[in-house]
């Protein structure tokens, strides 16, 4: 493979030149709708009105994440969405490719990446079509969940191996122009810095020389022997005060985070960890770098080898991280419940614009945590300053999931919702958070069945 080049300083004078977008007439949420394989496009404004309020008249149109079957069944499995620095694309990750919910209930499904225009998507003439798919690329390993968006680059993460839901130390440099798999960073099974919680592990060279065999791994979770693959879920990016940007990802077989050297990856190396992993309360899945990019925080979702499910955050302190301190976990939050040992499920993570507040969906105890981060960082009681809950019109659990914010702070949207069968009517919810009074004030239903990762269109560079 030929090695990747991106420039990190285009990158980031990107990142500072957002503001230079034009501003849409309303804010739009795209929200995946998981096993309903479909992106919602929801308009913020109309959510907000009131004679909106618990219906799906919100809703402005729903964009096919893959092409239809030759008969017509809708294929794909939308987990997350990532919009490009412009916001004129969005890039959604198909968990387990292009699949038809009703019939793959194994997983280790080979993943891929849907390129989407984001005009197309918020066009109601083209409701329920696949008109704003662009292309799709094959994703480059199994089970893609996390997923990086650079100027010539997209990152992703595997955290499921063929047919299996154990297996993965791969993440993916894709080129954003053709789709091809140009690099693959391998993260090391065994040696220093690694962190194995289970015994013995399969010997396994990293990086990986052919013809070595991967070792087959015959399990799904919950299995004792889940804890020597990373697994690693979602990706962020952090920024250290030696000027370089680290990538970091959330294991969940390992249950820990883990650093790594960006601009070594993008060089073509393969094995580019920096530091000892960071063990966290049990397996991550939600991750998101604050805005300047000094923390990281990582929920603790839940064991896939016990049945365990977390109560907290950690809030990874990025420099701390890639020196190899035993101090990188800055905090731990409970979040979600007063009882130490009842688990709370936190799914995922959004951060307040201003980096002072972080935003923590907790899906076994249906509500959203505010964790204020000054308070976190001094190790002060009450780091978690509100907890609110998030009731659906037809009384079901809310069992919210993907988090977002606006961009001038003032509020929050969450996705939520069981997962139903395939064949159920759409019966997912948005829910909308006002920051300041911190309550739900809106509620849009009929988004998707089981929606995950969601994202705010509010500007397009070149209006």
């Amino acid at each position: 493979m030929h090695a990747p080049r991106c420039s990190m300083s285009i990158y980031l004078a990107i990142l500072i030149s957002l503001a230079a977008g034009s501003a849409l007439a309303d804010p739009f949420v795209l929200a995946t709708g998981r096993r309903d394989p479909r992106i919602y496009a929801i308009d913020l404004k109309a959510a907000l009105s009131p004679r909106n309020d618990g219906t799906a008249k919100a809703i402005v149109s729903r964009s096919h994440s893959s092409p239809r079957h030759l008969d017509g069944r809708l294929l794909g499995d939308p987990a997350n969405i990532v919009l490009s620095d412009d916001q004129r694309t969005a890039f959604v990750m198909n968990h387990h490719g292009a699949v038809d919910n009703a019939e793959f209930l194994q997983h280790g499904g080979r993943a891929s990446v849907a390129v989407m225009n984001v005009r197309k998507m918020l066009d109601r003439k083209l409701d329920d079509t696949d008109a704003a798919l662009d292309r799709v690329f094959d994703a480059g390993w199994f089970g893609g969940v996390g997923l990086v968006v650079l100027p010539d680059l997209i990152l992703a993460s595997y955290s499921e191996n063929w047919l299996s839901e154990d297996g993965s130390n791969r993440i993916g440099l894709i080129d954003r122009r053709t789709g091809g798999l140009v690099g693959q960073i391998e993260m090391a099974l065994t040696g220093p810095g690694t962190r194995q919680i289970t015994s013995p592990c399969p010997s396994f060279p990293v990086p990986f020389v052919s013809p070595t065999p991967p070792p087959v791994v015959p399990f799904l979770s919950l299995d004792l022997a889940f804890g020597c693959w990373p697994d690693p879920e979602a990706l962020a990016l952090g920024h250290g005060s030696d000027g370089k940007t680290y990538l970091v990802s959330g294991n969940g077989g390992t249950e820990d985070v883990s650093i790594m050297d960006l601009d070594k990856a993008l060089s073509g190396v393969r094995v580019v960890e920096v530091a000892p992993r960071i063990p966290v309360q049990t397996g991550p899945f939600g991750i998101k770098a604050s805005p300047n990019g000094k923390f990281v925080a990582v929920t603790a979702r839940e064991s896939n080898r016990i049945d365990f499910e977390g109560n907290t955050i950690s809030i990874i302190d990025v420099d701390l991280a890639r020196q190899g301190s035993l101090k990188a976990e800055a905090a731990r939050v409970q979040v979600g419940t007063d009882d130490a040992n009842a688990g709370a499920r936190p799914f995922t993570v959004a951060w307040t614009p201003d980096g002072r507040s972080i935003v923590v969906a907790n899906f076994r105890t249906n509500n959203v945590s505010i964790v204020d981060l000054g308070l976190a960082l001094a190790h002060k009681p009450g780091a978690e300053v509100a907890r609110i809950p998030l009731v659906r019109p037809d009384g079901q659990p809310s069992r919210p999931k993907g988090t977002a914010v606006t961009s001038d702070g003032r509020y929050a949207v969450v996705s939520g919702g069981a997962r139903q069968a395939p064949t159920a009517p759409a019966s997912g919810t948005v829910f909308v958070i006002d920051l300041r009074s911190r309550r739900q004030i809106a509620t849009v239903t009929g988004v998707g069945n089981d929606p995950y990762g969601l994202t705010i269109v509010d500007h397009v560079d070149g209006d």
